[in-house]
């Protein structure tokens, strides 16, 4: 009697992108063992996983080790290509000090008085706080300095914005309004306004690891949950917006799937495992929670 034959598993995306904070990561700051294992199980088909955060490098570093990754990582919101395996940036754009000074002197003129952070630039690059700033994740590190002025003493990557009585979303639409070219404004999380060097997103970082790869956005297929991530969207064939995403992120996604805390990225991923299927595109519509698109 013949052997049974081994399948083996595929998929028919070979990149595979995801944000981090509201993604991949739960509330704790920890990724499940069934994330962890759909993951694998993408990997071994053939696929590469690259993590794509507005988190800078030194950030991410301990993360990719636990991920078991030696590879590649967008961080910094686009701004920086971060080799893991060599512990380096391959590509990284800073965000000009007196550019950022201008920028936010515009925005409290229009708002008053905003609190201030700043993302250094380079793999030991630190986070600074001003007096007044609140760290959105305080798992995070961070250095407090004594004035605003302090924040530039180094190279940045992007500057972290909080106002103590307007919400992510009026903060941002104001900045958006008087900032113009001086910089891109994102919103990448609960009380996370950015602003970082002008035409970068995280479309332009997963674009350069995608080449750097060989890869296509033909290839791709990204996870997220913030505005933030509408570029990247954009870029990818496929983009899934987690249950607990902020409505700009569901009214341009292909696809929405179960929160970061319900395993919304494994749940994905084991079902285009087991069909072998490539999702098409809604054509705009607008999907529901759980939408499978075949």
């Amino acid at each position: 009697m013949a052997a049974p034959i081994a399948y083996a598993e595929r998929t028919s995306y070979a990149l595979i992108a995801t944000d981090l904070d509201g993604t991949l990561l739960r509330g704790d700051d920890t990724v499940s063992d069934r994330s962890l294992t759909a993951l694998a199980r993408v990997s071994a088909a053939g696929a590469r996983h690259l993590v794509v955060t507005g988190r800078p490098a030194p950030r991410v570093r301990p993360l990719l080790k636990f991920l078991g990754g030696g590879g590649l990582a967008v961080c910094g919101q686009g701004a920086q290509l971060y080799d893991a395996g060599v512990d380096r940036l391959l590509w990284s754009v800073t965000l000009d000090r007196e550019l950022a000074e201008t920028a936010l002197g515009k925005i409290e003129a229009e708002v008053g008085t905003v609190y201030a952070a700043v993302d250094q630039d380079g793999v030991d690059g630190l986070t600074l706080i001003e007096p007044g700033y609140r760290m959105p994740h305080p798992t995070l590190p961070a250095v407090r300095v004594g004035r605003r002025d302090d924040l530039w003493c180094e190279p940045i990557s992007k500057v972290l914005l909080r106002h103590p009585a307007l919400s992510d979303d009026e903060l941002a639409s104001v900045a958006r309004s008087v900032v113009g070219s001086l910089a891109t404004v994102t919103m990448s999380g609960p009380g996370t306004v950015e602003l970082q060097p002008s035409g970068i997103t995280k479309a332009t970082g997963l674009a350069l690891a995608a080449r750097h790869l060989g890869l296509r956005p033909e290839d791709t297929i990204a996870f997220g949950d913030m505005p933030n991530d509408i570029p990247m969207f954009d870029w990818a064939a496929h983009g899934v917006a987690m249950a607990n995403a902020h409505p700009e992120l569901k009214a341009v996604a292909d696809e929405i799937t179960l929160s970061n805390e319900d395993d919304g990225i494994a749940v994905v991923l084991e079902r285009l495992l087991t069909e072998g299927l490539r999702p098409q595109r809604l054509g705009g519509r607008r999907p529901s929670v759980g939408t499978k698109v075949q």
